[in-house]
């Protein structure tokens, strides 16, 4: 992931004990319980905390949810300089598809989308936080690219972007909802990363571009 700062919160410094344990019981709860059944009682009784503590560094349980998000996206999806464009697409396509479709994953992810469609304040806070974050990411894997010479002719970084994540994100909100790990297609995430990767790794011709 680039180094982007972690957004800054009023209030004490949290410690990173407390809030690794808050981030883990908001996903187990939201996991278990659904989104309704989440609240920041329950977090803070799992994550063994005060309540307030939780409303002191979070304003609110989608809050808690996306933060616990964000980390689980910087943790599993990486940007190694593998030596090509191709190769850097294909690790970070492998991980996000993966991760992005995983059914615990799956869930909190259309879960934040709902909730930053009614609340603006919040949908801000998802735009800027994740939507954002992970556009950077694949702006710093297609940087690279431009720098090294190998990203493909006639194409942009910023529509590239939006094909990756406007598919993923089609997946994540229009699939049959996710039943758990061992009945998700296993070959689903391999299948698109193959496809997209032949796309945006192939130049347009110039009568393409016409």
């Amino acid at each position: 992931m680039p180094s982007t700062p972690e957004p800054v919160r009023p209030g004490r410094k949290r410690s990173e004990s407390s809030r690794t344990a808050i981030l883990t019981a908001a996903w187990e709860l939201t996991v278990e319980l659904g989104y309704p059944g989440l609240t920041v009682e329950g977090i803070a009784a799992r994550a063994g905390t005060g309540k307030q503590t939780v409303y002191r560094w979070w304003p609110s349980k989608a809050d808690v949810l996306l933060d616990a998000l964000v980390l689980k996206a910087d943790v599993h999806i990486g940007l190694d300089d593998h030596g090509s464009y191709a190769a850097d697409l294909r690790q970070l396509l492998d991980r996000s598809f993966t991760l992005g479709l995983d059914p615990s994953v799956m869930r909190v992810m259309r879960t934040l989308m709902a909730q930053a469609q009614i609340d603006p304040e919040f949908g801000a806070c998802f735009r800027e936080q994740f939507l954002a974050r992970r556009r950077a990411a694949f702006e710093v894997l297609a940087g690279r690219a431009v720098e090294r010479g190998d990203f493909p002719a006639g194409r942009s970084p910023a529509l590239d972007a939006r094909i990756v994540f406007g598919l993923l994100w089609y997946e994540v909100l229009a699939a049959p909802p996710p039943l758990d790990s061992r009945s998700a297609d296993a070959a689903a995430p391999h299948a698109l990363v193959n496809a997209l990767i032949d796309l945006l790794t192939r130049s347009l011709a110039p009568e393409e571009l016409a």
